[in-house]
């Protein structure tokens, strides 16, 4: 289960770099919230998928909390959990992307 957590956390940390990328650059962006999200709503995804990634984190190394990754036990399968939660995420994303008319399921604009 542990490595679980290392995958979801390296999903979520991977999730958020195109949502702070847009927002910084000042492109509108899908969000979950809206199809075409401004960038400031952007950069607020960005922020909750790096808390959310850190929550997990700390579910991963078992102190129950928000948790920094040098202090999140990411060694050994840790570490390649992670990563590979990263891969899967940009490996998703890119195919998603592909479609110029990706919208996600309850999106109807």
């Amino acid at each position: 289960m542990e490595l679980l957590w290392y995958f979801f956390a390296g999903f979520f940390i991977w999730n958020s770099v195109p949502h702070l990328v847009k927002g910084i650059t000042g492109q509108n962006h899908m969000t979950p919230f809206k199809r075409v999200s401004p960038p400031e709503l952007n950069i607020v995804w960005s922020f909750i998928n790096v808390i959310i990634a850190l929550f997990i984190l700390g579910m991963a190394a078992q102190t129950g909390t928000f948790t920094w990754p040098w202090n999140a036990n990411l060694v050994g399968m840790n570490s390649w959990a992670f990563l590979a939660g990263g891969f899967v995420c940009a490996i998703y994303l890119a195919n998603f992307w592909k479609n110029p008319n990706a919208r996600l399921p309850w999106q109807k604009d």
